[in-house]
């Protein structure tokens, strides 16, 4: 079966529903060590009528009216069962620029980088790979991220300072089953014995 790649936000968003596994490497170009590590990625699509597209717009005093969703995201550290740290967590609200959807702004309540609300640029390429440009006081993010298939994903990311760029990272992404789901493959799986 052939991938169709997502090629609106909103379409990204809702295939990238659910709860993700990432491995990631973490190239520093400066003093500081290289890292790796794993965690957990959980996203939920957030409708357009939902309140939190209206308190994030009005945050950067733009119109919710032109909002076509959004999503969030919570990031917590891979095997803790603890409720996610709500300081690893964003919300993105997407406004695209036409209605084709394959580019416009993500509108964030925070940045990754620095930790203040931001707006961001994105498009969609013929390939479906989706870029993410983030421009902050004293830095650029730019984000890149691809599926595979449709439950595993690829997202490179840089961050350029003044002086050239600082780290890069590569991340693998699985899309974790969880206890649900397998049921419901089992029942599946089990209805055809």
């Amino acid at each position: 079966m052939q991938l169709i790649p997502p090629m609106t936000m909103m379409d990204f968003f809702r295939k990238s529903e659910g709860n993700w596994f990432i491995q990631r490497t973490v190239h520093h170009f400066d003093l500081v060590s290289d890292e790796s590590g794993e965690s957990n990625l959980v996203i939920r699509v957030i409708e357009p009528n939902d309140p939190k597209i209206e308190q994030v717009c009005n945050s950067h005093n733009l119109n919710p009216v032109k909002a076509k969703g959004g999503a969030s995201f919570l990031w917590q550290a891979n095997l803790d069962n603890d409720e996610p740290n709500p300081d690893y967590a964003a919300i993105l609200i997407d406004i695209p620029d036409d209605e084709t959807g394959l580019c416009g702004k993500l509108i964030r309540n925070e940045g990754y980088v620095e930790k203040i609300p931001v707006i961001c640029r994105y498009w969609f390429g013929k390939d479906g790979i989706l870029t993410i440009n983030t421009e902050y006081g004293n830095s650029q993010g730019q984000e890149r991220c691809w599926f595979i298939t449709d439950d595993f994903r690829v997202r490179v990311c840089t961050v350029r300072m003044m002086n050239g760029v600082q780290l890069m990272t590569y991340c693998s992404e699985r899309r974790c089953i969880t206890p649900d789901v397998l049921e419901e493959m089992v029942q599946k799986n089990s209805a055809r014995i």
